[in-house]
């Protein structure tokens, strides 16, 4: 039985002689598979497009296409059959001359009377083993010609496909929920950020209520931090170019600077991260061995000038706030400083019941270009996150090309409510920082000894955690994080006296309460309460005013009653545990 790999880049292939049926002067580029399904990049200039609107025909296209679909043929042909039989097609014929570039044989394969350049991996038989009524094609969107966008905007059509109908079913109703809880829908809903034209795309603004749910997040990673020695750093957003072509980030990193010339002629940059004015606080003054491991910390923003087409709510943004720390140690405390901050990670994630697996990002060793330093420093650094993934009985995997360009990285990949899963926290250990800008403490013979660097950042960027989160969560934070604690509602305004007291004593013991006194009938007060997500609301009448007690009801529809002197210890009680 063919894999859903292959079943999902058969489905391309027929989007692709669909198309064609419809579109005669399409010219067709590239079509492969991907994680829940497949997409084919056209263009379509010359005519008439495809929109979204004409999915459905296509689709039906391609159902009835299907049934002569019996039997792929394949053969080997050479650089000039291969021109013919694409000619005036200029994307397949570039993609002909790359492959007769790198000495690879160049392959058509055919099914149903359709022809497309493809190395292979299809079902054998896609009448028999394709379940046309286990995949939909989705949508249509702008894709530029090899994700270059100096080249031609091509029309990316999208399909889903999946082994059955259930599997497909299951996972539209995934989609539709994602939709109800996407950060930029909730984010408005809960007043949490906005943004605005005048400031710009891709930098946030944060409301009261949205900074409040920053800060308790940023406090509670500084609580774990604080408990492991982490001493608080603060440093300025920009710098001199020198730091950066010392660091190395000015060559590398130059596309994505956001470069200052000052009225003197002097050049400074934006800082797109802290590491090298970190690097400078640490070299202020001698180390001792015995003063190692230095850890420094602090919640900063950094920006980097990312391409408008990329930029897109909270998860990729221009301003990027990064909870980060660096610990420079000595070879010899490696292990033990990556366990302390997995150790947090762990927590910080299991908090709001994250799954966790770490994926290794090494470098690409066919393209040491990209990197800092030389293969010996890259394997010992890589070697020693193995040795540590390994001690830690970690569910890892390794993948090269994903380090940074000066070390290795552990990547915390969480799947959240929906199945999703998203790159959070990242651990990378840097040999290459330390050695260009001589990074080094005295050891126990009186030596100069080269130490090393670890980079962290739990949250990864307080932005894009932040999206994560409220669509994790579905915009219900837990008690301890939201903005709102609880909200106290009165039958009518004889009941005011007795909510104001209930108000003022909770505000007295920090707990975050608001007083709903609007003129409005109490059921749709409490309707507000509960589309607000909060976490607990009161409803105080008659009985409750004689009994100075309330009844507090949770937003799974739970109720208890409470008499006042107790009420502002229990909320206390669960925040501290952060249920």
């Amino acid at each position: 039985m063919s894999s859903l790999e292959h079943k999902r880049h058969t489905l391309a292939h027929l989007l692709a002689a669909a198309i064609l049926e419809h579109y005669p002067h399409a010219k067709l580029t590239l079509g492969p598979a991907i994680a829940t399904g497949f997409y084919y990049d056209v263009d379509f200039s010359g005519g008439p497009a495809l929109g979204d609107d004409g999915l459905k025909d296509v689709q039906k296209a391609m159902k009835k296409l299907v049934n002569k679909w019996t039997d792929w043929e394949h053969r080997e042909v050479t650089v000039d059959e291969a021109r013919a039989a694409f000619a005036g097609n200029q994307y397949k014929l570039e993609l002909i001359e790359e492959i007769a570039g790198r000495g690879e044989a160049i392959t058509l394969y055919t099914c149903g009377g359709f022809t497309d350049l493809c190395r292979g991996g299809h079902c054998d038989h896609p009448n028999k083993e394709l379940d046309m009524d286990a995949f939909k094609l989705d949508k249509v969107a702008g894709a530029y010609w090899r994700g270059d966008e100096k080249n031609p905007m091509l029309s990316r059509i999208y399909g889903i496909a999946f082994e059955t109908r259930e599997e497909l079913d299951a996972h539209l109703t995934r989609i539709e929920e994602a939709k109800k809880r996407d950060h930029r829908k909730l984010g408005k809903e809960h007043d949490l950020f906005t943004f605005s034209d005048l400031v710009g795309q891709g930098l946030p603004l944060w409301t009261p209520k949205g900074t409040l749910v920053r800060h308790e997040l940023d406090t509670y990673i500084w609580k774990l931090r604080e408990k492991h020695g982490y001493q608080r750093v603060t440093i300025p957003h920009i710098t001199k170019k020198d730091l950066y072509v010392t660091s190395g980030h000015w060559d590398k990193f130059a596309d994505e600077l956001f470069r200052i010339t000052t009225r003197e002629g002097k050049e400074y940059a934006l800082k797109p991260m802290n590491c090298p004015h970190h690097t400078q606080i640490f070299d202020r003054q001698p180390h001792s061995y015995r003063d190692m491991p230095q850890r420094y910390a602090e919640t900063t923003m950094v920006y980097r000038d990312e391409q408008s087409g990329e930029l897109g709510g909270l998860t990729r943004v221009l301003s990027i706030t990064q909870d980060d720390s660096h610990v420079f140690c000595r070879k010899s405390q490696i292990k033990e400083e990556f366990f302390r901050i997995w150790d947090m990670i762990d927590t910080f994630y299991g908090t709001f019941g994250f799954n966790l697996r770490v994926r290794l990002s090494f470098h690409e060793p066919t393209e040491m270009e990209k990197y800092l330093g030389d293969t010996a420093i890259w394997e010992t650094a890589e070697n020693a996150l193995r040795e540590i993934a390994t001690e830690r009985k970690a569910d890892h995997f390794e993948a090269p090309g994903e380090a940074a360009m000066y070390g290795p990285k552990l990547d915390f990949m969480a799947k959240d409510s929906l199945g999703r899963e998203h790159q959070v926290a990242t651990i990378q250990l840097d040999m290459n920082m330390p050695e260009r800008f001589d990074l080094t403490c005295i050891n126990e013979e009186g030596k100069k000894e080269r130490i090393v660097m670890i980079h962290c950042a739990i949250m990864g960027s307080i932005e894009r955690f932040t999206a994560v989160l409220i669509e994790h969560l579905g915009g219900n934070f837990p008690l301890w994080l939201s903005p709102e604690q609880i909200r106290i509602i009165t039958v009518s305004d004889s009941h005011h006296e007795f909510a104001e007291k209930v108000y003022t004593e909770l505000k007295g013991v920090g707990i975050r309460a608001a007083f709903d006194d609007a003129n409005e009938s109490m059921g749709k007060k409490i309707r507000n309460a509960k589309q607000a997500h909060l976490p607990y609301f009161v409803v105080i009448g008659d009985k409750e005013v004689a009994g100075k007690y309330v009844t507090l009801e949770s937003r799974d529809g739970t109720t208890q009653e409470i008499t006042l002197d107790k009420l502002g210890n229990h909320l206390l009680t669960e925040i501290s545990i952060r249920k």
